[in-house]
């Protein structure tokens, strides 16, 4: 465990600020849940994410697609690359996601960009590419993103609807 040096009070309704620089460091937004973890004298807290707790499906279901399409496909949760297969995969998996992806998500974004053009997919990376993407939504929420991405080959509609198709069975796994 790393020590900020950073120490604060708890309020008479225990309440406890975490600092904007570790907020912003770690991407937690007002509005986003943390998960509260109690081990031994310790308290630690976790930004959540329900797309954690699918993320062996996320990997089969881009491994199982990636067999029949031959593009790169990534599942995103709201802050990383949590599923990858193809040729982009090693690049990709695990990295944070950009701003661009992450206001594509708040936007509920479902798209087909047919036209080759710069992609930021994540953090300090732009790729020039033809995608479609479509939103993963749970609850009302939306919590992450389908990206079919080709560098050679135009996409276009038989991959937006896998994109959809995809997201919607993640959604529905996710409200079970």
């Amino acid at each position: 465990m790393k020590a900020t040096g950073v120490i604060r009070r708890i309020d008479d309704l225990g309440r406890v600020v975490i600092p904007k620089e570790i907020r912003k460091n770690l991407r937690i937004k007002e509005g986003d849940n943390l998960e509260i973890f109690v081990q031994n004298e310790e308290v630690i807290l976790k930004k959540y994410s329900m797309m954690n707790k699918i993320n062996d499906l996320a990997q089969e279901l881009t491994d199982a697609i990636y067999t029949f399409m031959k593009h790169s496909i990534f599942i995103t949760d709201t802050d990383n690359v949590i599923a990858a297969s193809g040729p982009l995969k090693k690049e990709y998996l695990g990295k944070s996601i950009s701003d661009f992806i992450t206001d594509s998500i708040k936007r509920r974004d479902r798209m087909i960009q047919n036209h080759f053009k710069e992609l930021s997919l994540t953090i300090d990376t732009n790729l020039t590419c033809s995608y479609v993407m479509s939103t993963i939504l749970a609850s009302g929420e939306a919590i992450g993103m389908i990206l079919i991405i080709s560098e050679d080959e135009k996409l276009g509609e038989s991959e937006m609807q896998m994109a959809s198709i995809v997201s919607s069975f993640m959604t529905k796994y996710l409200e079970q």
